[in-house]
């Protein structure tokens, strides 16, 4: 997997970081983590996911450094400028396209892959700037390394597709050298970690010190507690010490964004009578300053004491006095200057999203896998509401565990991944997969309507030609080779259309539930042999990517397959 140097890039919701390697292959891995907010007072493995750009659309800053500007500048220069923070969960539940539009705090619009970019190009040159301070005399580029960029593993294959053109856009990897960028799954990554940790790496809560079982046959469920996303895959424990994917990737969008999302709605109803409203359209920064501020409270199972800014506080006097705004409200008081939510209020902000957690859980508990462990990883595995809730509900059917730095799991796990790709011997296929071909008109077989004729008789149009089951096994490395023909015997130039369902046996492909995913062609110069030609689609599911080859027998032309699942 391209050079033993490793650089590993956690583009998560709410925050994003990198840690590298430096050791060769055969040695115990040496993973540092750039640590974030030195000139904010911080000190974090990870910086916030947000970036600045000016009103022409140039790269200003980001991370802490982007909210520190944003958070100080005038009004006036905020509605300029674009500031776009917790963007990744623009690609969540959409089919990615190159045209794909994301807001900015003030309302205005870029397009996705432009802010994708410009952030991991900042990343990418933040790893090799930090790497080269401590290099003694060598001067890295980022053709030394294989580059490891985490996605959930519940995202489609358009989402991880976007990533991969925002990172070659952003110099990471080039058309040349492009298998030096993994896209790595985040619960995967973090089971990686999580299986090398001794039971002083968890967090010590109820249960005593435990550490997660190495002997095969072990079964357990990895829960990745992102800002966006609630991302669960389950793992055994092979021979050897590879995992094996038991169960396909499943979750749902209510990771700890909903959480705050609960206390913006919450801060609307204390600030009625459009109080909020206007200061959320004058002053974009100052609420997302407040909502910064929040999420420190949030890892608490305390009261939560928000400072009141005093644009806020300046429109809310002009209806009535401060005190006036709490009378009646349950669960919020003012306090000299600040908002206090109490304790049994901020509970409730996370009903919605524990209660998601838990029926995802429960649906893993009904396959028949035998649950001994439950991993709680991500930044929002960090709340302690989260993890006794987890432990309330499951800590009697299995050991719930957390890593001591939970942030940190998926950064070190992914390093952990760029060396042995084959930690994760096989995988779950999430749906039944195939492409669109036509065949032979059977009366007895065909629908009337799919018929069509050309100069080499009568075919039938939009038949399903599955490739892999639903929950099918697939190796990592595994290749599955499938045979084509033309439907016309001088055609040059095949193209296929890519579907997917979560249908087992789907016969057409415009059947209800059977999506189109994706398109690739297929090039047969000689048509000496007509209809008799065969090509050959070589194909893994297995790896975090499809990749795909296609082969001319006749001309012994191969070609690698773009399969792109971004065409509008």
């Amino acid at each position: 997997m391209g050079d033993s140097f490793i650089i590993a890039i956690d583009f998560g919701t709410a925050f994003s970081g990198h840690a590298f390697s430096l050791t060769t292959r055969e040695a115990e891995s040496d993973i540092h983590i750039k640590m974030w907010g030195a000139d904010v007072g911080q000190q974090t493995p990870k910086s916030p996911t947000c970036i600045l750009l000016s009103e022409k659309e140039e790269f200003l800053s980001f991370g802490y450094k982007a909210q520190t500007e944003y958070f100080r500048m005038k009004a006036k220069r905020a509605k300029d400028c674009f500031f776009f923070d917790r963007f990744k969960m623009s690609l969540y539940g959409k089919s990615c396209n190159r045209d794909l539009k994301i807001k900015a705090a003030n309302g205005k619009e870029l397009t996705a892959l432009k802010v994708f970019t410009e952030a991991l190009r900042f990343l990418k040159d933040d790893a090799l700037e930090t790497i080269n301070k401590s290099a003694a005399g060598k001067k890295f580029t980022a053709r030394d390394f294989t580059w490891l960029l985490t996605v959930p593993a519940i995202w489609d294959h358009s989402a991880k597709q976007f990533m991969r053109e925002s990172a070659m856009q952003a110099g990471i990897v080039t058309e040349i050298n492009q298998e030096n960028l993994v896209i790595a799954l985040e619960p995967e990554a973090a089971s990686v970690w999580c299986k090398k940790l001794p039971a002083n790496g968890f967090i010590a809560e109820h249960q005593g010190k435990e550490t997660l079982d190495h002997s095969p046959g072990t079964q357990y469920v990895v829960v990745d507690c992102g800002g966006g996303t609630i991302d669960i895959t389950v793992h055994e424990v092979l021979k050897g010490g590879a995992l094996k994917e038991l169960h396909k990737a499943s979750g749902n969008n209510l990771g700890g964004e909903t959480v705050d999302r609960k206390c913006k709605e919450f801060l609307r109803k204390i600030f009625s009578d459009g109080v909020w409203d206007e200061f959320e359209e004058k002053h974009p920064n100052n609420v997302k300053k407040m909502m910064y501020d929040f999420t420190v409270f949030k890892r608490q199972d305390d009261d939560a004491e928000i400072s009141c800014p005093l644009k806020l506080g300046d429109i809310a006097k002009k209806k009535k006095e401060m005190e006036q705004f709490f009378e009646g409200v349950e669960g919020a008081f003012w306090d000299d200057g600040s908002i206090v939510i109490t304790k049994q209020k901020l509970s409730s902000f996370f009903v919605e999203s524990l209660q998601g957690i838990t029926q995802s859980l429960k649906e893993i508990f009904t396959k028949g896998i035998n649950v001994e462990y439950i991993l709680l990883v991500g930044g929002y595995a960090d709340s302690k509401i989260l993890r006794k809730h987890v432990n309330d509900s499951f800590g009697n059917k299995c050991k719930v565990l957390c890593p001591i730095r939970p942030q940190e799991a998926i950064l070190r796990g992914a390093v952990e991944f760029g060396r042995n790709p084959h930690l994760v011997a096989s995988r779950k296929s999430a749906f039944t997969y195939g492409i669109r071909v036509s065949r032979r008109f059977n009366n007895f077989k065909h629908k009337a309507e799919k018929k069509f004729t050309n100069k080499d008789g009568e075919w039938c149009r939009d038949i399903f030609m599955k490739l892999v089951d639903s929950g099918e096994d697939v190796g990592w490395d595994e290749t599955r080779s499938f045979s084509l023909y033309p439907t016309q015997a001088d055609m040059k130039m095949m193209n296929y259309n890519f579907y997917c369902t979560k249908n087992r046996s789907p016969k057409y492909v415009d059947e209800e539930g059977v999506e189109k995913i994706g398109y690739f062609c297929l090039y047969s110069p000689n048509t000496k042999r007509g209809l008799s030609r065969e090509l050959k689609l070589n194909i893994k599911f297995g790896f975090t990517e499809m990749t795909a080859e296609g082969i001319d027998i006749d001309s012994d032309l191969k070609s690698s397959i773009e399969l792109d699942f971004m065409r509008n």
